[in-house]
């Protein structure tokens, strides 16, 4: 039974994570299905993505520590590749690994209810990529999330610019459509030199994120059918016909 669905909406793709009996959190296959689903995004015609969870309780609780998943595949620009906007709509908790997905995104609209949290300093552990958001809101208050591992509210995040839009419960969704929307009038190339210059050269990257996507990229070479191929020349004793794949 698959934990992520998609909705097209025209040239806008909605992909929700579908645990809401779990609060949305994030377990091995939640992780992959996010990561192939925006691989067939990127490869599509489709615009603009927006991401969000089911049920409105939880954009996502975090990582499902019963089930510990690859976190940083379904991190925008480290396990998602892609040029096109995203989006997140954002309801309910949105806590720990889920709050770096929804950081890593380019716009955030927050209904009334949702709480932004990263306790991962009381439950001693840290996967590092929640330093990202120091780049992305004022230091100060960066730094009050993870070391208080206090909760701040929607209000709050737009205050500090963690969100482009509040609005009531259960219209996340339809005022992300309506900025895709907009979006979708405007030319793509420009869209995608933009995004590409913002991501790879204005915001800074910790190491925990640079460390996900090298390991990323090196777990493409390691899982290739090239890599299959040559230990299968190795063991056979003969040369290698590789394929680039």
């Amino acid at each position: 039974m698959s934990v992520v669905t998609i909705e097209e909406h025209g040239p806008v793709s909605v992909i929700a994570i579908d645990r809401p009996a779990k609060l949305n959190a994030i377990n091995k296959a939640v992780a992959i299905e996010l990561q192939q689903a925006f691989a067939v995004f990127d490869a599509s015609p489709q615009r603009i993505a927006i991401v969000t969870g089911k049920a409105g309780r939880a954009f996502s609780s975090g990582a499902d520590v019963t089930d510990l998943p690859e976190l940083w595949r379904c991190v925008p620009t480290v396990g998602i590749k892609t040029e096109k906007p995203i989006i997140a709509a954002v309801s309910g908790w949105c806590i720990g690994g889920a709050l770096v997905m929804a950081m890593m995104c380019d716009l955030l609209v927050a209904a009334e209810n949702a709480r932004f949290s990263y306790p991962e300093g009381k439950v001693g552990i840290t996967g590092g990529m929640i330093a990202g958001l120091a780049a992305r809101i004022p230091h100060k208050i960066a730094m009050e999330m993870m070391l208080l591992g206090e909760p701040i509210d929607a209000r709050r995040a737009y205050e500090v610019g963690l969100a482009n839009r509040v609005v009531p419960d259960g219209q996340e969704v339809a005022e992300a459509l309506a900025l895709a929307e907009k979006m979708v009038d405007l030319a793509p190339l420009a869209l995608a030199t933009m995004k590409r210059f913002v991501n790879n050269h204005v915001l800074a990257k910790g190491p925990a994120e640079l460390a996900a996507g090298f390991g990323a990229e090196l777990a493409a070479v390691r899982n290739s059918a090239d890599a299959a191929e040559g230990v299968q020349a190795f063991k056979e004793k003969r040369r290698p016909r590789y394929q680039g794949r």
